[in-house]
């Protein structure tokens, strides 16, 4: 994936994270659940820290330090893999994508809004928003190209000791 493609998804993805956000402000009730569907409903909060509330007791200001620490990081990890690691190139603009839409927020409105309720009865899952599940997405797909990289660096292992047990 070139840095053209990402940079289109990264726009794409922070777009509709910001124009679902800004719905959700004009329509949805603040924390009062809009059914969907039996496991999952809409409900408007704000999240005071980063993702599922972690680092909450800290300023705006440390977590906007912290958040763009991450995105450099993720934009070094982005060049530094090899132009075939289509899934890790692929993860790193779909974190950055996110990373970017909840930065917005938090340097917009000083938190970030959350909308996305997984929910049984009993039992609710942390509400999260586009962003967000962009960011868990972008994560499993950078972890998965390791395993595959890992995969291929044992499989190239085993070929040169047979090859050498040949000669």
């Amino acid at each position: 994936m070139n840095v053209r493609f990402g940079a289109l998804l990264i726009a794409a993805l922070l777009a509709a994270d910001q124009v679902s956000k800004a719905l959700v402000e004009a329509n949805l009730p603040f924390q009062t659940p809009v059914p969907v569907l039996p496991v999952l409903s809409f409900f408007r909060t704000y999240n005071q820290g980063i993702a599922f509330s972690f680092f909450s007791g800290f300023s705006d200001e440390v977590l906007i330090a912290l958040t763009l620490a991450v995105m450099v990081f993720v934009i070094w990890l982005w060049r530094q893999a090899h132009p075939d690691r289509i899934w890790a190139r692929l993860g790193f603009a779909l974190v950055l994508g996110g990373a970017l839409g909840n930065l917005i927020d938090r340097v917009v409105h000083g938190h970030v809004i959350d909308f996305i309720m997984f929910h049984t009865q009993t039992w609710s899952f942390a509400v999260f928003n586009l962003a967000d599940s962009s960011i868990t997405v972008g994560a499993v797909l950078i972890a998965f190209d390791e395993l595959l990289e890992l995969r291929r660096a044992a499989g190239g292992q085993e070929t040169r000791k047979g090859e050498t047990s040949d000669e």
